[in-house]
């Protein structure tokens, strides 16, 4: 069986274990369905999620124009202490920032190699904490918009590492710590403008079930662009990344935009 199209982010549903998807065009893929079985990977171009042209991918699926020209790959998504909307100044697009920049944002703890802070909105959660592979995370405080939640962010990184080892998170090597602890722990931490956000009283941990058969012990990524086939064996899904039994992973996300055949 063939199934084609453009890469993007996997949908996932949250369940024991997490359930995964590849959606193209006019198909989609149940990946769970896969594990233990083979599958190829053929790549086959580029289309730019953004304006659709057949253009090689500069980052995060769009070309190269795009990227530097799109509200939604703005600097403030990978810094959320960038935000402006909240003082009506506008980065690209002040009407598409305001929408994303000013909802309800959360600062949470998670371990998916080490403990790590990180930040996403609301409406996001569990889903980002899947994409990191997090095995457990807990919401540190709420906040009413975008740059609140990245000033938090900058003060617990001295404390807290921002970023996932994905080599130890593929591996299972994972250092699982007492989440809540640390929570109550690091209140005064915390900026004074988002003070009033901390609730001390008991968060909700969640837990995260991957569709994983068997962990490598080491692991080498994928590149399709030096690499355009690879066939092996499906052994687990984890963050947004394929897991084959010849440790080969492959990071989905990291190849929107490319246009795959993928034969079952």
């Amino acid at each position: 069986m063939t199934y084609q199209g453009i890469l993007s982010k996997m949908p996932t549903e949250f369940g024991k274990p997490i359930r995964y998807y590849l959606v193209f065009e006019d198909s989609f893929l149940n990946l769970n369905q896969m594990l233990g079985k083979e599958m190829e990977i053929h790549f086959e171009g580029y289309q730019c999620l953004n304006c659709g042209k057949k253009k090689k991918i500069y980052r995060q699926g769009h070309c190269y124009d795009c990227f530097y020209a799109s509200p939604s790959v703005g600097d403030w998504i990978m810094k959320p202490e960038l935000s402006t909307a909240h003082l009506g100044i506008a980065d690209r697009d002040l009407e598409y920032e305001s929408k994303v920049q000013l909802q309800p944002h959360l600062v949470y703890l998670a371990s998916s190699s080490e403990v790590k802070v990180g930040v996403t909105r609301k409406t996001q959660m569990p889903t980002r904490w899947i994409d990191q592979g997090a095995e457990q995370a807990i919401a540190i405080l709420e906040v009413p918009n975008r740059y609140l939640a990245g000033i938090t962010e900058v003060s617990l990184k001295n404390h807290f590492s921002d970023k996932t080892n994905w080599r130890k998170m593929l591996t299972n090597d994972i250092i699982l710590a007492d989440l809540a602890d640390h929570r109550l722990k690091l209140q005064n931490l915390l900026p004074a403008e988002v003070q009033e956000f901390f609730v001390a009283d008991k968060v909700d941990l969640y837990e995260l079930h991957y569709p994983v058969l068997e962990y490598p012990k080491k692991v080498s990524s994928l590149n399709l662009d030096n690499t355009p086939h690879h066939k092996g064996r499906l052994m687990g899904i984890k963050g947004q990344y394929l897991i084959f039994e010849d440790g080969t992973v492959f990071n989905v996300r990291a190849y929107e935009g490319y246009a795959v055949r993928i034969e079952l």
